[in-house]
């Protein structure tokens, strides 16, 4: 049986209406509508993402870092080639967090840096009868609710990063990683060996590491919109087209052209409105 990638004309997207949306917190619903064998290059997002399996059968099954998880997983920051496949007809709610969200969320967002795991190892028992109720929901909105729900009963319970270092991530995305990290600790009156230390204890990733995650979001955005892997160089800051194919390599596991023709993108302004 041949594995391909989902006809995204099959494939239902819903999005939660922007009044019911949390700060630092992405949601939405992805659906086949007919049976189908797929195999998704899923490229890495500036974010800790939750993947809960909402699938009929056989369900989704994910491979990143070396490692194969069935079903619902949590994937921190820079996962690596990140992958999902199945058989049959698909369905799965993906919730980005923000870091900072993450760690208020989950416990240290630096505990998933690299690595994919099973939900209940990071949200814990409830995991289980979390995603019960949303596969019993009849719709979108329901699962919407039922997860918007979860989330805020989990957000004042655990400990949060440092102010600074939510406010550095916040202009590194908001710079699309083309920040200057001395500037950032002047920014919040810290130096920068002290911002470069409580950022990777906190996040696990140094604030140099977390520009180069958001700069290429950016540029596989580019990609994925048919520009040339010289003109998104430039655009995004790189210092030529080989160095966007070394960072290309290590972020996502993908060539450029692989990174550009990733199914995933295809449909990200739909699922993921800016």
């Amino acid at each position: 049986m041949s594995s391909t990638a989902p006809d995204w004309a099959d494939v239902e997207v819903a999005v939660p209406h922007p009044s019911v949306r949390l700060p630092g917190v992405g949601m939405a619903g992805f659906r086949q509508r007919t049976p189908a064998v797929w195999d998704i290059a899923m490229v890495a997002h500036p974010s800790v993402t939750l993947l809960l399996d909402l699938s009929d059968g056989y369900g989704a099954v994910y491979l990143a870092g070396g490692r194969r998880q069935r079903g619902t997983v949590a994937v921190g920051l820079l996962p690596g080639e990140l992958r999902a496949t199945g058989v049959g007809v698909g369905a799965c709610l993906q919730i980005r967090l923000e870091p900072a969200v993450a760690t208020a969320v989950l416990g240290s967002a630096a505990d998933l840096s690299g690595l994919m795991v099973p939900l209940d190892a990071v949200w814990g028992r409830g995991a289980d009868r979390l995603q019960d109720r949303l596969c019993a929901a009849t719709s979108w909105d329901d699962r919407f609710a039922i997860a918007t729900g979860a989330l805020l009963a989990r957000l004042g319970d655990r400990p949060r990063v440092d102010p600074e270092v939510a406010y550095v991530w916040r202009r590194t995305t908001a710079g699309r990683g083309r920040v200057r990290v001395d500037g950032l600790a002047d920014e919040v009156g810290w130096s920068r060996k002290r911002l470069w230390s409580r950022f990777r204890t906190q996040l696990g990733i140094t604030p140099k590491r977390a520009a180069q995650l958001v700069r290429f979001d950016h540029a596989a955005h580019l990609l994925a919109a048919g520009h040339g892997a010289a003109r998104v160089a430039a655009e995004s800051g790189y210092v030529d087209q080989s160095h966007l194919h070394r960072e290309s390599r290590t972020i996502a596991g993908l060539t450029p052209s692989a990174v550009a023709a990733a199914p995933w993108l295809a449909i990200d302004d739909v699922a993921w409105p800016r």
